[in-house]
């Protein structure tokens, strides 16, 4: 299945600061940076956001430095895993927008679950591979496998870009592909 950003959503699961402290040194700057991209992508495109926080008072807020790229988000606090198990969350998602892809912490808790949630109500999920993260990389394997035997799409940064805009003649091409530079 191809992105279509116009029947698209995009959500960012529990990126926080006291659970970025725990990621692997080596990926957790590689994943800011692509979230930020595709929440620049997202905001170019008219893409809505939904940006869930797991239990802020103890892992504290939405990293600082993604707050200036999430304007247009809308955030959601949490104590349930699956973000599909909080009203405030269902309430977010726009019924024409049937594609949802997530990103965030961490792949085989919040992420895994979400995911199920929205498959289980017939919603098309990509998973963006190379923007979720968990403490321990065979934990992300394995919810990863899970995840597609579930019948998520699993995706990239790049892939979702470019299928959103979907030519080098879109309007925003020029301004984006620089971009794409910084994420590796």
């Amino acid at each position: 299945m191809i992105a279509l950003s116009e029947k698209s959503q995009l959500v960012i699961i529990d990126m926080q600061e006291k659970l970025s402290i725990v990621m692997p040194k080596e990926v957790i700057n590689k994943i800011i940076k692509r979230s930020e991209l595709l929440i620049t992508v997202a905001n170019e495109l008219g893409v809505p956001q939904i940006c869930t926080e797991q239990y802020p008072k103890g892992l504290g807020p939405t990293l600082s430095k993604m707050i200036p790229f999430l304007s247009e988000a809308k955030f959601v606090e949490k104590n349930v895993f699956a973000c599909t198990e909080e009203p405030i969350f269902l309430r977010y998602l726009i019924k024409t927008r049937p594609q949802i892809f997530l990103l965030g912490m961490e792949t085989h808790i919040c992420v895994l679950q979400t995911a199920i949630g929205l498959i289980n109500s017939g919603k098309d999920v990509f998973i963006i591979e190379d923007a979720v993260v968990s403490r321990n990389i065979q934990n992300k394997q394995n919810a990863l496998q899970r995840l597609r035997e579930a019948g998520c799409f699993i995706t990239n940064t790049e892939s979702v870009v470019f299928e959103w805009m979907k030519t080098s003649e879109h309007e925003a091409f020029k301004k984006i592909a620089p971009l794409i530079k910084d994420i590796d």
